[in-house]
């Protein structure tokens, strides 16, 4: 009993608590590196994931404070650098890492935030190829979205002047980086579509730092340049930076005074090529004369030309002909023609009844009926006879049938 009276006996929270001094008092803020899994970001704006490499791993916390300042989304499987301090949580006898902040391991913060929303709008479709509009041919009114003060609006003016005088260039002055410069660009370019005086779009500004050009990374912007009625030109820095915007908007200048000649032809050039078609037009009228002469020439000096009497006479000679064969043709058919009428006269002479009282038949009729049969007569009828010269009545006498022989004086009794 003595020995055990020696040995200090913890309880669990005493124990606990201990800990939770000795691990937070080592590890008052630490780097730690690993693979961000199980990320959540809670209804309460805190996130939760869990930090992890081959051998191990932590549960970390980033309270909402904090995670609003992040400047990408967090995501499961990325390799991340991560800035807290060891907190235990006396009653569960765990600990946990708070966060304080995130960076991509390899790569900027600003620079993952970049691919995050590319992808995003991507799947989005804003940057297709379906929705880009055509920029206007003569535009009338450029208007440009940039500093007031800065070197792109000095550099678009310079371009457009140079280039086409005529066109009327219309500034709306915005902030082009720190805080709410996003809102401002989106604000005007939503304004001049408001507006609806000006024919294209421009952008953009000078060079500079990622962060310097990140307003036009925005999604704000993004969004506002892809509602935009209006063709727009993004003209963010040099060639070789890239925003956001530049893949959004209907087409992507490298530099503020390359989108002023995108977007306004040089007025020499046109004059150039005006003077280019007008020759090209002379010439081809001069042609269409010279080929028409020729063939003028070609008519006088032909055999038609220099004999048209000869000419006429040929074709009288055609005409004669056709006439002499006309006539054959008529009367050959005027021929055939008789000869069916002729026909046609001999078969109806043969039917007629008056050709055959011609060859001495007769037509006997009783009270204007053709008798046909000895049945319809009796002794002493009175009868009409048609010859072919005239009529006359008779009375019947005798009767008999057709294959018996009357004679005269002797009645034949039926």
């Amino acid at each position: 009993m003595a020995q055990t009276a020696q040995v200090k006996i913890y309880r669990v929270s005493e124990l606990t608590r201990e800990i939770k001094q000795v691990l937070e008092m080592s590890f008052p803020r630490l780097w730690v590196e690993g693979e961000i899994s199980n990320f959540k970001r809670h209804s309460s704006g805190h996130l939760y994931f869990t930090l992890k490499d081959e051998g191990s791993q932590i549960n970390c916390a980033m309270w909402r404070f904090r995670a609003n300042g992040l400047l990408f989304e967090p995501q499961d499987g990325m390799q991340v650098l991560v800035e807290g301090e060891v907190q235990v949580y006396e009653k569960g006898g765990y600990y946990q890492l708070i966060v304080h902040q995130i960076q991509p391991a390899g790569i900027g913060a600003l620079q993952m935030r970049f691919e995050q929303l590319k992808q995003k709008l991507r799947a989005e479709g804003l940057f297709e190829e379906a929705h880009k509009k055509p920029l206007p041919a003569f535009p009338e009114r450029v208007g440009v979205v940039t500093s007031p003060t800065g070197a792109a609006i000095r550099d678009i003016i310079s371009v457009v002047r140079r280039r086409f005088p005529a066109v009327e260039i219309i500034l709306y002055p915005v902030r082009v980086q720190g805080e709410g410069a996003a809102e401002e660009i989106a604000r005007a370019i939503r304004e001049f579509n408001d507006y609806g005086q000006v024919d294209v779009l421009i952008v953009g500004r000078g060079g500079g730092s990622l962060e310097d050009l990140w307003a036009f990374n925005e999604e704000v912007v993004a969004r506002a340049i892809f509602e935009s009625r209006i063709p727009v030109i993004s003209a963010v820095g040099h060639e070789v930076d890239f925003s956001i915007a530049d893949f959004v908007a209907d087409r992507r200048a490298p530099t503020p005074s390359a989108a002023a000649e995108m977007a306004v032809k040089d007025r020499v050039e046109l004059l150039g090529v005006l003077r280019y078609y007008q020759e090209k037009l002379a010439s081809l009228l001069l042609n269409r004369v010279q080929q028409s002469r020729e063939r003028i020439q070609a008519i006088q000096n032909s055999y038609a030309f220099r004999k048209p009497g000869d000419l006429i006479y040929q074709k009288m000679l055609q005409v004669d002909e056709l006439e002499r064969a006309l006539q054959r043709s008529l009367q050959h058919f005027l021929a055939l023609r008789r000869q069916r009428l002729d026909s046609l006269r001999l078969q109806l002479d043969a039917l007629n009844p008056t050709a055959i009282l011609q060859r001495g038949y007769s037509i006997t009729f009783k009270d204007g009926q053709i008798v046909r049969d000895i049945d319809q007569l009796q002794v002493l009828d009175i009868v009409q006879v048609r010859l072919a010269r005239g009529q006359f009545l008779s009375q019947v006498q005798m009767l008999g049938s057709s294959e018996e022989k009357i004679e005269q004086g002797k009645k034949v009794n039926l």
